[in-house]
């Protein structure tokens, strides 16, 4: 396989990357926890007012799932200029756009006010929302991981690591303004006030990352390969298994953090838990899931990523039929314990290694485009499964969850099966081209290629 040295990478360089992810995940997550907390709480009588309360409840989060909907396009678009053009000039646009976008949120009218007017501007700012953010973490992580020159799975989990951070800042600006004003000033337009908070955020983060380097694995295959074609078709080309049990992969752990930071919320509310102890549980849960995110992967720089993922996907599995009894218990301790061990704990087994895997499984070539795909398409089961878990309960008519623990066993297994295919990346040199302008195997017809994901290709002890 053909491979070219990369630029000289510079330790003051990768922290200067990693804390650039970092920022740009917590405005991210802010953005994505506030939106979230909101549908489930305010919008259906800020801009659903005309429906049934649980049809607006219904609509509401569907509102939430419509941004994740959106953010393979973000991908897609991003990924191949990313691919094209550079990871650093891709992360100012979509963090610039991610910040404007939220704090458009934050001064849109109400229904009352505007009628059908509202919901589809919040609809249309969501979409470009979302296409904004599915491009944001495939270029983040990648400028970590490729500043890196070892240890790459602990760099680039900083990326992920602001996902919790962005969700404990948003819960605190949340609960406090909440606390302030009371409930009914918070629905009357105090949810106002942590979207246009955002602007302030944004600030910090565009000039952290303006800072930044372009990424050594970059200008080394820009130097070594003509950008020909669109990365998206050499993706679906040569990668297309790669990328479809990248999907499954992540497919759990995103599943059941819709579940963890959203569906949670709705379903404790309506069981008459308090608002206040839920969100305190968590943000209790997102203070410990930030060293779950950075020790998980820095343990997968060890062991391997597969041994992780495997395990978080069975205690996924598990906790899908612990986590409800604790919250009918409407006991403020019991439901923290609940929440601190399902996202501090077991979700940042899955969702810490990601990054690290992701920016092993494709080449530099079309890198951006492929694990920015891979992720966002399995983030899409954040969005829809609180939309997914409402309507099955809706639909039953019982108030059982075991359905609902049901879907992520399911979930979880799919995801021990694609990483059990994938194999083990670890060992992985990212300036190896694996993928790229090979020729076809002798007997196969020309511009045919095997998809064979990097790891089995490396053999069972890489």
């Amino acid at each position: 396989m053909a491979s070219t040295k990369s630029p000289e990478k510079s330790t003051p360089m990768l922290k200067r990357a990693a804390a650039s992810a970092y920022l740009g995940s917590v405005i991210e997550y802010y953005d994505f926890f506030v939106y979230s907390v909101c549908a489930a709480l305010v919008f259906k009588d800020v801009f659903f007012s005309n429906l049934t309360p649980a049809i607006g409840t219904l609509a509401s989060l569907a509102t939430f799932a419509t941004g994740y909907l959106a953010r393979p396009l973000g991908g897609i678009i991003f990924g191949h200029f990313g691919d094209k053009l550079g990871r650093k000039r891709m992360l100012v646009v979509s963090m610039f756009t991610i910040g404007i976008a939220s704090t458009a949120i934050g001064l849109l009218p109400t229904y009352d006010q505007a009628g059908l007017i509202a919901p589809v501007l919040l609809i249309l700012i969501r979409v470009i929302q979302g296409v904004a953010i599915g491009g944001e973490w495939g270029g983040a992580m990648l400028m970590s991981a490729e500043h890196a020159t070892k240890n790459r799975g602990f760099w680039a989990s900083f990326t992920s690591a602001g996902a919790p951070t962005g969700q404990l800042v948003s819960a605190l600006v949340i609960a406090g303004t909440l606390a302030a004003m009371g409930p009914e000033t918070f629905i009357a337009w105090g949810w106002r006030l942590p979207f246009l908070a955002s602007i302030l955020l944004l600030i910090i983060g565009v000039i952290v990352r303006s800072a930044v380097d372009e990424s050594p694995e970059f200008i080394a295959a820009k130097s070594r390969t003509p950008k020909k074609g669109l990365p998206i078709l050499a993706t679906l080309r040569k990668q297309p298994l790669t990328l479809l049990f990248s999907v499954g992969v992540g497919l759990s752990a995103f599943m059941f953090q819709g579940l963890l930071t959203t569906y949670s919320v709705a379903y404790g509310v309506q069981i008459g838990i308090e608002r206040q102890t839920i969100l305190n549980a968590l943000s209790f849960s997102s203070f410990f899931a930030i060293f779950g995110i950075i020790g998980w992967s820095r343990l997968s720089d060890t062991i391997g990523r597969r041994p992780l993922v495997i395990a978080g996907a069975v205690f996924i599995a598990i906790w899908g039929f612990a986590l409800f009894p604790m919250l009918d218990t409407k006991n403020g301790v019991i439901i923290t314990i609940g929440m601190v061990v399902g996202q501090g704990i077991i979700h940042p087994m899955i969702y810490g290694p990601l990054a690290g895997l992701y920016s092993e499984l494709f080449d530099t070539e079309h890198r951006y485009t492929g694990a920015s795909l891979g992720y966002q398409i399995a983030g899409i089961g954040a969005g829809i499964s609180p939309v997914l878990f409402a309507a099955i309960m809706s639909s039953t008519g019982s108030p059982s969850t075991i359905p609902l623990s049901l879907v992520l066993l399911v979930i979880a297994a799919i995801s021990i099966l694609c990483i059990w295919r994938l194999g083990e990346t670890k060992s992985r040199n990212l300036s190896e081209q694996r993928f790229a302008e090979t020729p076809p195997a002798t007997g196969a017809p020309a511009g045919t290629s095997t998809d064979t994901p990097p790891a089995a290709m490396e053999g069972p002890n890489q």
